[in-house]
């Protein structure tokens, strides 16, 4: 089926007119932070002021990125922390590495935890309280990249959380919202009503949030971080679960890794993209989009136009349905990333595509084995087990997330590149602080597909491969992302968002590459997201003309309109190597240059 030759009726011309008057549109947009010497952004003010001062001290984009990622554990409870994990996607002179810190189901994790007698989920177990987390892997992933590539001594790049811990902050508007919609789950453990509530009361705006038991675990942690394994720490976290029927044990810590993971890479354009590999889809879905994009010149059809919407909205919805059946940890299952990252397999997926209608999710099946089988690439052939798409057995409506998970974005003198992505799940995770010690604890047990084609906290749906089995690690969407040139550094993009990351990375990345922003405009724009299931296109209230909107509508497209994105962050290189970078203003978040 042929590329789209011109631009569709209703909505189409007015975007084109819009486009090419670019400059007042745009204009409208965040200008972007600029810098030659290195640059930091992330989703807290306090957290990119850790970072610059690290690298202000001599540090690289390592030393750099973990005070950053220490300082957000401080400052957003409620996003991510030390009681969580995550993935770190680094460029340290020429090669790509990627780690993998995600949490682990606990040694005595069982496939049907989650479920009754009768087979049936039990409401919030997955999400609320001591069941309901994983064993934290932030601080041995942080460590592990500290040790592998940092310059500065580990002491001093904790150093700053301490003092945040220590000292305390003024909480934003945005902590006393996010406070506010878990404030009962926060009232009903002891720990965590002490630090995060006044009485049980949301602290407000202007109120000091001191952290004690925090920074004294933080500066045993800089004095070891091992002792969160295997010391009083880990003690700590054993004797809580004990008491309250969790499962993570003095076993489960001192046995967990972090992974050295080869990341996923492919071309769009001239350009090498480079993402996480399984155990998130991210980076799997991010390259299998562009490729069923393919040679399209959506900067033709026109920024925001139907036309090119279309063609993503229809892209994204069999990218999450491949999603569903052939994405999960790598380690227990044979996930066939080659195939589903052949730029041939994404042409051959949109020859399916209707280019003036849109086909309902029901008509839309994850890829049969025998056609991935034509298109892997890798020395062992593509699995034969799970070739029965998952059937949904209760309605997949997702909560609203945005701000939950957090994501920062560095690149220092030498144009090393850090992009990270971490988090405790939903917001403040399980609700459980670990007591005297200031964690909280994730509630990232609930990413598994806790029964066959039960959707998750954010609507999305599992199969076999994403089962709970002993010490594996759950599907996740994160998708850091660094882009190359010619081998040189152009753009470094991630967002939390739940579900909605992939799409938000991949629109941020069409939008500096395709259409020509700077990462300011690229960051702010509207986006649009659809993940198969449920069958509806989500879309920024502000973002869209209401002729596009009517016109998708008219296509066969649900459109239903969400005010919660994640707010990402972006670094991207000018051609005379000044470094650009934008926090989005979705969040609280700065970008700060040297």
């Amino acid at each position: 089926m042929s590329d789209f030759r011109c631009l569709s009726r209703s909505g189409a011309i007015a975007s084109l007119l819009l486009l090419l008057s670019s400059t007042p549109i745009f204009a409208a947009f965040p200008r972007p932070t600029n810098s030659q010497n290195g640059m930091v952004t992330s989703a807290h003010p306090l957290a990119t002021e850790a970072g610059v001062e690290i690298l202000k001290r001599g540090g690289n984009a390592i030393d750099a990125a973990v005070a950053t990622t220490l300082a957000i554990s401080v400052v957003e409870p409620f996003s991510a922390g030390i009681g969580g994990g995550g993935f770190l996607l680094t460029k340290m002179g020429k090669d790509i590495k990627s780690l993998d810190f995600r949490e682990r189901a606990p040694l005595t994790a069982s496939r049907n935890m989650y479920l009754d007698a009768q087979g049936k989920v039990r409401p919030n177990a997955s999400l609320e309280g001591h069941l309901a987390a994983g064993v934290p892997g932030t601080i041995a992933g942080l460590a592990a990249a500290h040790k592998q590539y940092g310059k500065l001594p580990w002491r001093t790049v904790v150093a700053p959380a301490i003092k945040l811990a220590r000292e305390g902050f003024n909480v934003s508007e945005i902590y006393t919202e996010q406070a506010k919609s878990k404030q009962k789950l926060l009232a009903s453990n002891p720990a965590a009503r002490e630090i995060f509530t006044r009485n049980g009361q949301p602290l407000q705006p202007g109120d000091r949030l001191i952290q004690r038991d925090l920074a004294r675990t933080l500066i045993a942690v800089a004095r070891n971080p091992q002792n969160f394994y295997t010391g009083s720490i880990a003690s700590a976290i054993d004797r809580d679960m004990r008491q309250h029927k969790g499962l993570i044990t003095l076993a489960d810590l001192k046995s967990y890794q972090p992974k050295w993971r080869e990341p996923v890479c492919g071309k769009f354009r001239q350009y090498n993209v480079c993402s996480m590999a399984p155990p998130s889809s991210g980076g799997v879905h991010l390259l299998q989009i562009l490729n069923t994009i393919g040679s399209t010149d959506l900067a033709t059809l026109g920024w925001h136009s139907p036309d090119a919407l279309h063609l993503l909205i229809e892209s994204m919805r069999i990218a999450y349905a491949d999603r569903s059946e052939y994405l999960g940890d790598p380690d227990f299952n044979r996930i066939p990333v080659s195939a589903l990252t052949n730029p041939a397999y994404g042409n051959k997926r949109r020859q399916e595509i209707n280019l003036d209608r849109a086909r309902p999710s029901t008509t839309v099946q994850p890829a049969k084995p025998e056609l991935l089988k034509q298109f892997d690439r890798s020395p062992v052939g593509v699995s034969e087990r799970g070739t029965q798409p998952p059937t949904v057995t209760q309605p997949a409506t997702p909560r609203a997330e945005s701000l939950e998970t957090s994501h920062l974005t560095i690149v220092d003198r030498d144009r090393n590149v850090v992009s990270l992505t971490f988090t405790v799940n939903y917001r403040f995770g399980a609700g459980v602080v670990v007591p005297g010690t200031g964690i909280l604890l994730n509630d990232e047990m609930d990413d598994f597909a806790i029964a066959p084609g039960v959707p998750n906290v954010f609507g999305l749906v599992g199969g076999e491969k994403n089962s709970i089995a002993p010490g594996k690690t759950p599907l996740s969407s994160m998708t850091p992302t660094i882009v190359t040139e010619n081998g040189r550094f152009r753009l470094a993009i991630g967002a939390p968002g739940g579900s909605t990351i992939i799409t938000t990375v991949l629109q941020i990345l069409l939008n500096v590459l395709e259409y020509k922003m700077d990462v300011g405009a690229a960051v702010a724009a509207g986006r649009i997201h659809h993940q198969w299931l449920p069958d509806r296109v989500n879309v920024d209230p502000w973002g869209f003309d209401p002729a596009t909107l009517a016109e998708l509508r008219r296509r066969g497209h649900q459109i239903e309109a969400r005010s919660y994105w994640g707010n990402a962050n972006a670094i991207g290189q000018l051609p005379d190597g000044r470094l650009e970078g934008a926090a989005d203003q979705r969040g609280e978040g700065t970008a700060r240059g040297l």
